[in-house]
């Protein structure tokens, strides 16, 4: 692959990412807008995520296969229309039927061009002399707050009306998805098919490192869906701040998890994926233990930084590691495992804090994220991003 072309998969793997990452951020800033407009009740929601999550599941495990055996460029690319078609729906619904159609389009479009995507990136990170991958995963992590700042921004101009604001960016979203359609069928690099079959003609199993690979998605789905949805509550009842101050905790674990992975290339180049993935284990678990045991705003600050710190670090390595060692399949694979996780943790962490406390629930992600330094052994130590191998 010349320099220019190089140059120019970059940038479409790029805007995968990042168009990937705004359409998530439209979605998770408008539910509480939707949930106001249908007069959702908890259970409501509820179903709504775990249909969303097991439609984006189903769409991983069949667009993995697709990938390998048709490349991962059609694949992203026939996932942007049902992203676009999914976020229209949700957003002008007018039915909970609807907003069930729009939600399942989302997670059809999500789960599919999640797996999608890390492969063409990890295919194009085989062509470089240095790891990408963090890159990547950084831009979705800005695209993901760009699409919630866009109704935020809009939100005056509508007079603060919620229904029209939502329509509005939907719209703009899905306009936008239309140019990234068309830009991505000039630039998106094609991919090569993955055959998994030996000499014999026999099918080749998934390798079992994509399992132990699987395992450490566990923890980090863990980490950080426990952060997304809990971090602004443990600040306020362990703090005893007011809800908008205690918004600064997720505020900082998001910070610094963007900031992590625009630099994790330049750690992965230096250190190797196995070292990056072990630290950022043990600084999440270290995060985890400081937000479980102290009381004070800013060491609670301090705690919530180095969990994003730490779970910043590890996806994008075992994504990296998974596709490089086990394909389309073996991506999807690692990529169900941390999503369902990251999917479940909420009512997971729920129920441990309605029994034990939400401080003391903090330990149990700790303890997950800890096992990275056991388990992370499985992923090459220092070779370079193109040759890294089972």
């Amino acid at each position: 692959m010349t320099s220019t072309k190089l140059s120019r998969a970059v940038a479409a793997v790029t805007m995968l990412f990042s168009y990937n990452g705004l359409v998530i951020g439209i979605w998770a800033a408008s539910i509480p807008s939707l949930q106001k407009r249908f007069a959702l009740e908890a259970w409501h929601l509820a179903i709504l995520f775990v249909v969303m999550g097991l439609a984006a599941i189903g769409s991983m495990q069949v667009c993995g296969r697709l990938a390998d055996r048709y490349g991962a460029r059609r694949v992203a690319l026939a996932m942007l229309p049902v992203l676009c078609v999914g976020i229209v729906v949700a957003g002008s619904s007018t039915s909970l039927v609807a907003l069930f159609v729009g939600a399942i389009a989302l997670g059809i479009g999500n789960g599919g061009i999640d797996v999608a995507m890390n492969a063409i990136g990890v295919q194009v990170e085989k062509a470089r002399t240095k790891p990408i991958m963090s890159f990547f995963h950084g831009t979705w992590s800005i695209g993901n707050m760009v699409g919630a700042l866009l109704l935020v921004l809009l939100a005056p101009v509508f007079g603060h009306q919620a229904d029209p604001t939502v329509l509005t960016v939907a719209i703009a979203g899905a306009v936008l998805g239309v140019g990234v359609f068309f830009a991505g069928l000039q630039i998106v690099p094609e991919t090569e098919p993955v055959i998994h079959v030996d000499e014999a003609g026999e099918k080749v199993p998934i390798p079992r490192a994509a399992y132990l690979l699987g395992l450490m998605a566990i923890a980090f789905g863990l980490g950080e869906g426990t952060a997304n949805d809990w971090s602004g509550l443990h600040a306020a009842q362990v703090a005893g701040v007011e809800p908008t101050t205690a918004a600064l905790a997720f505020t900082f674990f998001a910070a610094f998890m963007v900031v992590i992975r625009l630099l994790g290339d330049f750690l992965v180049a230096r250190f190797g994926r196995r070292a990056v993935t072990m630290f950022g284990g043990a600084c999440s678990a270290a995060g985890y233990l400081v937000v479980a045991l102290f009381t004070p705003l800013p060491v609670l600050l301090l705690g919530w930084s180095l969990v994003g710190l730490g779970v910043g670090m590890i996806a994008p390595q075992v994504y990296a590691v998974a596709g490089h060692t086990a394909g389309g399949r073996g991506l999807a694979v690692v990529v169900t495992f941390g999503y369902a996780t990251f999917l479940i943790s909420p009512a997971l962490i729920g129920f441990l804090v309605g029994h034990i406390g939400i401080q003391q629930t903090m330990f149990v992600p700790a303890v997950l994220l800890l096992g990275l330094l056991f388990v992370a052994r499985v992923m090459p130590a220092r070779q370079p991003a193109q040759t890294a191998v089972s």
